[in-house]
C-alpha cells in the first residue's frame, strides 16, 4: 500500500526590527496599557476582541478571521533569559538558539541537514528575500534564496558574472563579522554551487501555476505568493522563510505599523486561501517571529526597544487559542521596564521541530525544552 500523507511542511515569517507585541495582541481590559500608552495604545472599542481581556490590532483581520476557525495559536510572553536589545545580536540569538555566545549554525539549518542528511535535495530549504537568513545558514546544507521566481539572489543563478560575484562579496561581507572571514568564504564553497542548481528547478514553480487568488503588490503577500507556487509544484521543499521589514517603530509607530500589519495580515490571509483552494493547506505550518517586543510605556511617538513579544502559529494543523500567559504590566512585574518572558523560544522551535517535524529537537535547539499544546 502506498501512503498518502504528505510530508509537513514548515513556512517561517521573520518580522524585522521587533514588532510591537503589545500593539499586535492588545491587553485592551488592562488600565494599565493605556496609562502607559497614551500615543501609541489601540483604542479598547477599535480591537477585535479574542475574549473579554485581550483583542488582535484591527489590522490583523485576516489573522483574527483565520484565529476564529481555530487555525492561529499566539504564543504569549515569547523570550530568553538576559534579553539583548541589540537588533543584530538579539535576532542572532534567534536564529542560532544561541543566547550566551556567538554562533555559526543556524537552526533551520540543522533542520534541513536533519530532514535531508545528505542533501539530496537542493530545495529541501528556500528563502524568499535578499541574501539568507542566519537562520538557514549551516556549511554543507544548500539552501537556495530568490528575490522573486523570475529574478535570483545571492547564490542562487545570476547569469551576469559580475553580477553573481558582487551577490557573493556581500554574503561574505554580510557573514565574516559574525563567523569570520574562512568560515564564510567556506560555507559558500561548499554550499554556493548546490544551491545554483535549484535556480533553474524553481523558475519551473512559475509556469505552471495557476490561482484565483490575487495577492497585494506588497514584497511581503509577493514572497508568500512565491512560497505558494513552488510549494505547490510539490518540489520537496519542507522548509521556506521570508521577511517583513519596517518593525523598528521608535517614532511614528502608528502610522507606521498599521499598515505593516495590514500587509502582513492580507498577506497570510491570501496565502492560506490559495493553499486551501488547492488543496494543500493540511500539512503546513507558519511561524510568525520578531527579535523582541518594545518597551511597556511609549515615548511619546513610538515605543523603544523591549523584550517579552509574541509569536503566531498558523494553519489548519494547529490546536488553535491563546498559550502562555500574558505578561504583567504592573511596574514591579517588569523587568527594566520591560515585559517578563514567559516562554522560552526554544520551546516554541522544540515542538515544531518534534511535533510538527518528526525530528529529535535537541539536535536542532542543543538542548531539552517544555514542548507547547499548539500543535
Amino acid at each position: 500500500m502506498t501512503s498518502t500523507k504528505k510530508d509537513s511542511i514548515l513556512v517561517v515569517v521573520q518580522l524585522t526590527g521587533g514588532s510591537d507585541y503589545m500593539n499586535m495582541i492588545v491587553p485592551y481590559a488592562d488600565p494599565l496599557y493605556y496609562d502607559n500608552r497614551p500615543t501609541v495604545g489601540v483604542p479598547a472599542e477599535d480591537v477585535l476582541p479574542i475574549d473579554g481581556r485581550f483583542g488582535f490590532n484591527p489590522a490583523l483581520g485576516a489573522v483574527k478571521d483565520l484565529y476564529d476557525q481555530g487555525e492561529v495559536a499566539v504564543i504569549n510572553g515569547v523570550g530568553y533569559p538576559n534579553p539583548n536589545r541589540s537588533h543584530f545580536r538579539a535576532m542572532d540569538i534567534w536564529h542560532t538558539c544561541e543566547p550566551e555566545k556567538i554562533a555559526t549554525e543556524g537552526w533551520l539549518g540543522r533542520v534541513i541537514r536533519d530532514i535531508d542528511p545528505h542533501g539530496e535535495n537542493v530545495l529541501t530549504g528556500v528563502n524568499f528575500g535578499r541574501g539568507l537568513p542566519r537562520a538557514m545558514a549551516l556549511t554543507g546544507v544548500p539552501v537556495a534564496s530568490v528575490a522573486a521566481l523570475e529574478n535570483y539572489g545571492v547564490l542562487t543563478g545570476i547569469p551576469d558574472q559580475e553580477q553573481r560575484a558582487r551577490a557573493l562579496d556581500l554574503f561574505a561581507r554580510m557573514y565574516s563579522p559574525a563567523i569570520g572571514t574562512g568560515a564564510a568564504m567556506d560555507y559558500l564553497g561548499r554550499t554556493g554551487l548546490d544551491a545554483l542548481k535549484g535556480a533553474d528547478i524553481l523558475k519551473t514553480a512559475a509556469d505552471s501555476y495557476t490561482s484565483t487568488v490575487e495577492y497585494a503588490a506588497t514584497p511581503i503577500a509577493q514572497s508568500l505568493r512565491g512560497i505558494a507556487q513552488v510549494l505547490l509544484k510539490d518540489l520537496g521543499t519542507r522548509v521556506f522563510y521570508t521577511s517583513h521589514g519596517g518593525y523598528d517603530t521608535h517614532a511614528n509607530q502608528v502610522a507606521v505599523q498599521t499598515p505593516l500589519l495590514n500587509e502582513l495580515s492580507a498577506g497570510i490571509g491570501d496565502f492560506f486561501t490559495d493553499l486551501k483552494q488547492h488543496d494543500a493547506a493540511g500539512n503546513v505550518l507558519m511561524m510568525v517571529f520578531t527579535e523582541f517586543g518594545r518597551r511597556v510605556t511609549d515615548n511619546g511617538s513610538g515605543s523603544d526597544h523591549g523584550s517579552g513579544g509574541g509569536s503566531y502559529i498558523i494553519g489548519q494543523p494547529v490546536t488553535g487559542g491563546m498559550f502562555g500567559e500574558y505578561p504583567s504590566l504592573k511596574e514591579e512585574d517588569q523587568l527594566d521596564g520591560d515585559l517578563q518572558f514567559q516562554v522560552d523560544f526554544r520551546s516554541v522551535y522544540s515542538t515544531i521541530v518534534e511535533k510538527w517535524l518528526g525530528l529529535d529537537a535537541k539536535s536542532v535547539t542543543g538542548g531539552s525544552y517544555e514542548h507547547l499544546g499548539f500543535i
